[in-house]
Order: structure tokens, then C-alpha cells, then sequence
């Protein structure tokens, strides 16, 4: 069986928005509505949401597609899985992944799964342009992971590691709940850190991987609308670059906004300045002409 937990409490204060981070939109999608999806299409069967802020709203969006959980008060990562209480006892895999990393791919997850088909832990890691102060991925000489350490508490050698944890993670789920119980939240904010479980794991004996990713951009986080933009080019970029390589002509893909979920037929003609959404389909032979803006509809070719 194969679970997923979306981190999806957060208000996003820096969003400057009444609305909860997680439903703001790119290519027209909840960042959160996005991320089920994908983790849907490795292969999760069931999904537990931890909401908080404005959740009432959150579990509407998602309403039929997933359990939910509401961490109140909101005391940290390890905190906020613990509340995934449905799924404690429960024999299998387990993602437990960020509700505002819209860029993560399906295949991604997929290679998170397969990493813990064989070992208790693993930790999607990257080497991103700037490491700045991120938490550094300390491997040993065979390559599991060591421990992930703040980037304030590391050593100088330790900055000058460059793989950073990317806060997305596989378990054995067995694995998950013995090691939540053991968190402890003696640190300065009081709170309990996912990323304890590193250590507390390999103190019971157990293995730890990473799973590095090989494009920084997939896993880059939204806090902001400048970044909200950013995820979403990325994005935009990512789907209409594999859909050319599948015949798809598109005229202007600077220009041409196409949703994750839609999909073409042979011999498709895309003008610019045109909008496609949701669960769109655009039959073989169809030309999409300028100005268009289609969510969840089916496009014909013109007779």
C-alpha cells in the first residue's frame, strides 16, 4: 500500500493573501490540487492533507480526493505528520511532501517510492545554484545519509557541503510512526523537526537514503507571488516543451499557458496568447486560435 502526506497548514503570510498558500494557483490549479495529483500518479492510494489555516477552505478544494487532518497549533513539520493519525499501524510506504512545491514531477515521487522499497528513509536531496543557508545532507562514505544539519549549527566543512534537503521525504511507514514517537521538542522554538527522524532512525538500526534530484527548479518552494510566478514559467515552460516534442506545433510557447492535466491529439496547431485548463482536451487536427481560453472543455477541429 502506498500512502502520501501533503504539508498543506500554512497561512503564507508572505502571500500577503487572505486566501491559504497552498490554494493559490499556477497554470490555473491549486499549488495543493497539483500536488495531489502527482502524488496520485506514482502510485499513492491514499493521500492525508494536514490543514490548518483556513482548512475549512483547503478541504473543500480537495473535497472526495483525500482524508484530512487539522494540525492546530502548528508546532513543526514532525508535528504536523503526527497528526496523520489514520494512517498510524497502517503496512506500507508513506511520501510525506511539501503543499507548496507545485513543480515536484510525478516521476519524482515515483523514485522517492522505490527508494524505500529497501531501506526505512529517504530524503529527496538537491545541489541547487545558491545552497545559501539550507540544511546541509551529510552522506556517508557508502552514500546513505549520515544526518541533515541546519545550516547554523554546521560546522565550517559542513557549509562547504553543497546537497541540501529539499523537506520531502519517503518512509516505511512502520518506520515513520515508531520514529515520530521519539521526537522531542527541546530546541529553541519548542517545535518537533521531520528532520530529526535521521538520526533517530539510524538509532534504531535502520537505513537512510537520498534520492537527489537532478534539476534544482523542480523542488523550489512558493512563499511569495514573485515566486508564484517563477513556479508557475517553470512550469509553463516544462509542459510546453514536452507536448512540442510530441508534435504538438506551438506557435509562441512564450505565450501559450497549458495546464498540467491537458491533453492533445495528433496534428494540433496552438496560436499564442491562448489559455488551456483543467481537464481540456483538443482533438487530433484542431487548431487552437489566438485569444482562446478553455478550462475542462474538448476542442474539435474546424470544419
Amino acid at each position: 500500500m502506498k500512502f502520501a502526506v501533503i504539508m498543506a497548514a500554512g497561512k503564507g503570510t508572505r502571500m500577503k493573501s487572505e486566501l491559504p498558500k497552498v490554494l493559490h494557483k499556477v497554470l490555473d490549479d491549486a499549488m495543493a490540487q497539483v500536488i495531489l495529483n502527482n502524488v496520485k500518479k506514482a502510485g499513492a492510494e491514499r493521500t492525508v492533507a494536514i490543514v490548518g489555516y483556513g482548512h475549512e477552505l483547503v478541504e473543500k478544494a480537495l473535497e472526495g480526493q483525500c482524508e484530512f487532518a487539522v494540525q492546530e497549533p502548528q508546532l513543526g513539520t514532525g508535528h504536523a505528520v503526527m497528526q496523520a493519525k489514520q494512517l498510524e499501524g497502517e503496512k506500507g510506504l508513506t511520501l510525506v511532501v511539501n503543499g507548496d512545491c507545485p513543480c515536484v514531477r510525478s516521476e519524482t515521487y515515483s523514485e522517492l517510492y522505490k527508494a524505500v522499497e529497501d531501506a526505512d528513509m529517504a530524503v529527496l536531496t538537491v545541489v541547487p545554484e545558491d545552497a545559501a543557508s539550507y540544511g546541509r545532507v551529510i552522506r556517508n562514505a557508502d552514500g546513505t545519509v549520515e544526518k541533515i544539519v541546519e545550516f547554523k549549527d554546521a560546522t565550517p566543512e559542513e557549509r562547504e557541503v553543497r546537497e541540501v534537503n529539499t523537506g520531502i521525504y519517503a518512509f516505511n511507514n512502520e518506520a515513520l510512526f515508531e520514529g515520530l514517537k521519539l521526537l522531542k521538542n527541546d530546541n529553541a522554538q519548542h517545535e518537533y523537526y521531520i528532520t530529526d527522524l535521521v538520526e533517530i532512525l539510524k538509532g534504531l538500526g535502520k537505513t537512510v537514503k537520498a534520492v537527489k534530484a537532478e534539476d534544482w527548479l523542480e523542488v523550489q518552494g512558493v512563499n511569495d507571488n514573485v515566486e508564484l510566478a517563477r513556479a508557475t514559467a517553470y512550469l509553463r515552460k516544462r509542459i510546453n516543451t514536452a507536448w512540442m516534442k510530441e508534435g504538438v506545433t506551438i506557435v509562441d510557447p512564450e505565450n501559450t499557458f497549458i495546464g498540467p492535466e491537458v491533453t492533445f491529439g495528433h496534428d494540433v496547431t496552438v496560436w499564442p496568447n491562448t489559455y488551456l485548463f483543467g481537464k481540456t482536451e483538443v482533438a487530433d487536427g484542431a487548431v487552437v486560435r489566438p485569444g482562446t481560453w478553455v478550462r475542462d472543455g474538448k476542442i474539435l477541429p474546424e470544419e
